[in-house]
């Protein structure tokens, strides 16, 4: 059991168990929930960084934000429960830099100005 959190939205939670390869995510086909190449990778990269793609069943249940934040925080969870799982493969998910949150949110918008740092048009006359 792994736990993944991107941009403090997304939230995935990943359970592991042996089995020939088998990923679903929200009770549907892995295919089908990430159709976008770039998605699918991400979330395959751990799977591929340890060389065991094909031994785990691996189901996925994620909730919040968009497509792209969901499959970092299940890549990140998968990475997790592959750690806990087998302590011997924390150190390469770890140099690959798949053990790592990533923290970047979204800057809250400032008074007075239109957005984070965006200010208001300059008219002269």
């Amino acid at each position: 059991m792994g736990t993944g959190r991107r941009k403090a939205t997304a939230v995935a939670r990943v359970r592991i168990r042996p089995g020939e390869g088998r990923i679903a995510v929200n009770d549907r086909p892995f295919e089908e929930y990430f159709p976008v190449e770039l998605c699918r990778r991400a979330v395959l990269r751990p799977l591929d960084v340890i060389g065991r793609r094909d031994q785990y069943d691996i189901i996925i249940r994620v909730r919040g934000g968009g497509i792209s934040g969901q499959a970092d925080a299940a890549g990140l969870g998968i990475a997790r429960a592959l750690a806990r799982l087998d302590p011997e493969t924390a150190k390469p998910l770890r140099d690959a830099g798949l053990l790592t949150f990533d923290a970047r949110k979204k800057e809250r918008k400032k008074y007075g100005l239109r957005g984070a740092r965006r200010g208001t048009q300059f008219s002269k006359r």
